[in-house]
């Protein structure tokens, strides 16, 4: 109950715990008024006074802005609206600071020099936006004038990475490396000689596609003869390349012929730059995604058992 008691500074100050300097300080910046003055000019304050103080301290211990509060007290907005708009701003700092201390990993890790910290701080800060915008310009300059494959081409613009808002340094590592990569001008035109085959086959009749079973096959078959230490040039070997090659047939309607096998070699050799495989395990990386097993190991067999079948053949 108010009594009409009056209280200093000092005495604020002893019944709060709060330094006078800070008593003072939002005094002086208009969130908390004096009630009345001493006879000698001092400061003086009533149980209102005190009141508004414990709300003040509450909210700067929370880390809002004097100016907000003056509003709250001035009731332009309310203590929720005020909450709220700072949760959202301290969201945005805690998203910044998850980010840096990603960074900061990742440099520590791979012992960065000042030159590639300062582009994995950069290239860290980019909106989900422009790391987009960042995979799809490297899918245009590949494909987008030519009649490549367009399952494969969807597929390239669909996957893009989304680095979470408190990303690891690994998922860091992963979003630099995959940026260099799309812009290193040898792997863009690694890609575009893929495309350019791809469009070629297209306009002698290929009707494209994926062909997820065709390529499970393969997996299936050249593990089996891996996991048995097949040569690549033995006669087991050009077994299954026989049963591979029917398949390869059958799926696109041609022959098993010497040239045919030639064919699929080149557009094998061609698709095979090891890159476009780490392309995919860094995306993986970034989106979260388990990692899946290298496949070159197999298509490096499949492809040595080819060419070792064309002498046969």
């Amino acid at each position: 109950m108010d009594d009409g008691t009056l209280y200093t500074i000092g005495e604020l100050a002893r019944r709060t715990g709060l330094p006078v300097r800070t008593i003072r300080f939002y005094s002086d910046s208009g969130v908390l008024p004096p009630t009345d003055r001493s006879p000698a000019g001092h400061r003086l304050y009533d149980i209102a006074a005190l009141t508004r103080l414990e709300l003040v301290r509450t909210l700067r211990e929370l880390g809002i802005d004097i100016p907000t509060i003056q509003r709250v007290l001035g009731r332009e907005i309310t203590v929720p609206q005020a909450a709220h708009a700072h949760a959202d701003a301290l969201d945005a700092q805690i998203s910044i600071l998850r980010l840096r201390r990603a960074v900061l990993r990742a440099v520590a890790k791979r012992g960065s020099s000042p030159e590639e910290m300062e582009l994995m701080h950069k290239l860290a800060k980019l909106s989900d936006v422009e790391r987009r915008r960042i995979i799809h310009e490297f899918v245009d300059d590949a494909f987008a004038d030519l009649d490549a494959n367009p399952e494969f081409v969807a597929m390239l613009r669909a996957a893009t990475p989304d680095l979470p808002d408190d990303p690891s340094a690994a998922q860091v590592e992963a979003w630099v490396e995959l940026a260099e990569l799309v812009q290193d001008p040898d792997f863009k035109a690694s890609i575009r000689r893929m495309a350019e085959h791809q469009a070629a086959e297209r306009a002698e009749g290929d009707p494209g596609g994926l062909h997820h079973e065709l390529t499970r096959k393969i997996i299936e078959l050249v593990t089996e003869a891996l996991s048995d230490d097949v040569d690549p040039a033995s006669e087991r070997a050009r077994q299954v390349v026989d049963e591979l090659m029917g398949r390869y047939a059958a799926t696109f309607g041609k022959a098993d012929t010497r040239g045919y096998r030639e064919t699929v070699l080149h557009r094998l050799e061609v698709a095979g730059d090891p890159r476009a495989e780490r392309y995919w395990q860094l995306l993986a990386v970034i989106n979260g995604q388990p990692a899946q097993p290298s496949l070159r190991p197999v298509f490096d067999w499949f492809m040595a058992a080819l060419r070792d079948s064309l002498d046969h053949k």
